[in-house]
């Protein structure tokens, strides 16, 4: 069995990390250079990064800000916000990112999908989908979680998949920050239909969150915000548990 991922994430806002509730109310978590350094030391496996105003405020990723983390970091990281084409994701490589992590810009032009992957390789190319449960459907929804689309999270999925993306970072809209545990049910349904790797994303409240998305959701990845930036749960001891619960983490020696 691969082993499982645990992965802080950034959401940065003019430069800085903040946190919010299903997509909104967002408050400051520190300074993104400081925790991604943290989170390397703690033993993270990965970290994401994502400018959460980039798509909507029509402005590119922070480039400079992303040289600045990856100099700190010996950990794979991925880069996400406002990414529309090849020339913004040879950008954010150069500057130190691993991967690229697109969501707006592949729903609106899926054959972009298509373009990285040829180009720069399907292990550099992160879908992100922002998922809500809409009368009893779950929706695809882009600009930041603002839009909904006409699109099943579970069909674009596959497309995604089928087009060359090599990872997706599923995120329960309906879930994002409320610590109740991840959205399992369709982390499985998606992880289950999908030969590539599945990041599950919104509601990480507790150590045992973790653990129920890696057996029942089948998760390949776990990402959570919040209860790391805010130390309600450290990366040490959370992978410590998972080990204790029989699951395959990479914990340094």
């Amino acid at each position: 069995m691969l082993t499982k991922r645990i992965i802080p994430c950034l959401d940065i806002k003019d430069g800085r990390t903040v946190k919010g509730v299903n997509f909104v109310g967002l408050r400051d978590a520190g300074d993104p250079v400081e925790l991604a350094a943290r989170y390397a030391k703690e033993g993270a496996d990965e970290l994401v990064f994502l400018d959460i105003t980039a798509t909507v405020e029509k402005r590119k990723t922070l480039v400079e800000l992303v040289n600045r983390i990856a100099a700190e970091i010996n950990i794979p990281f991925t880069v996400g916000g406002g990414i529309s084409s090849k020339e913004d994701v040879s950008a954010l490589l150069n500057a130190g990112a691993d991967k690229i992590s697109i969501n707006s810009a592949a729903v609106k032009r899926p054959e972009l999908i298509d373009e990285l992957a040829l180009e720069f390789g399907s292990q550099c190319v992160v879908v992100a989908i922002d998922s809500r449960l809409i009368e009893g459907e779950h929706i695809v929804h882009v600009r930041g979680g603002r839009t909904p689309t006409e699109l099943r999270t579970l069909s674009w999925s596959k497309e995604v998949e089928s087009r060359g993306g090599g990872e997706i970072l599923l995120t329960s809209m309906d879930h994002d920050g409320t610590k109740s545990g991840f959205a399992n049910e369709l982390v499985a349904e998606i992880s289950s239909s999908l030969s590539i790797p599945v990041i599950a994303s919104g509601g990480a409240g507790t150590m045992d969150h973790f653990v129920d998305t890696f057996t029942t959701g089948k998760a390949d990845a776990a990402l959570a915000a919040s209860i790391f930036h805010f130390k309600e749960i450290g990366v040490p001891e959370l992978k410590k548990y998972l080990r204790e619960h029989n699951l395959p983490i990479r914990i340094e020696r």
